[in-house]
């Protein structure tokens, strides 16, 4: 039997405690190239609540799966996420900053997002 890799792609893992966390999922990141040093940054926000979740300000750092802790993301944003419905799928796209040229950057099978709510408090 094959297990999955803890570390391996999948949804963002939350860096907070914050209590909205555990109603929301953020997947299927995809990066292109936005000019030099910038990258757009597609991503799908999920509300696993029943309730309606507000507008959230949230700070997303993207990392390759098998970076060590002292490796530097691949980019580090904050995004507005619209309010999200009960159940709620909404596909988003942000702009974030870059040292990595478009060759550069990895596929989407290797990148690990962590996250943090910044707004509102808890």
């Amino acid at each position: 039997m094959v297990l999955a890799d803890p570390n391996g792609p999948g949804p963002a893992t939350a860096t907070s405690k914050h209590p909205l966390a555990k109603y929301i999922e953020f997947a299927g990141f995809r990066l292109s190239e936005a000019g030099a040093g910038k990258l757009k940054v597609q991503f799908a926000a999920i509300n696993h609540s029943e309730a309606d979740l507000g507008e959230l300000t949230v700070k997303i750092k993207l990392v390759i799966v098998n970076a060590k802790p002292e490796d530097p993301p691949v980019t580090e944003f904050e995004t507005k996420i619209p309010s999200l419905g009960p159940l709620e799928v909404k596909n988003l796209e942000a702009s974030a900053p870059t040292k990595l040229r478009v060759y550069e950057l990895p596929d989407w099978q290797f990148l690990r997002a962590q996250f943090d709510i910044t707004s509102p408090a808890p």
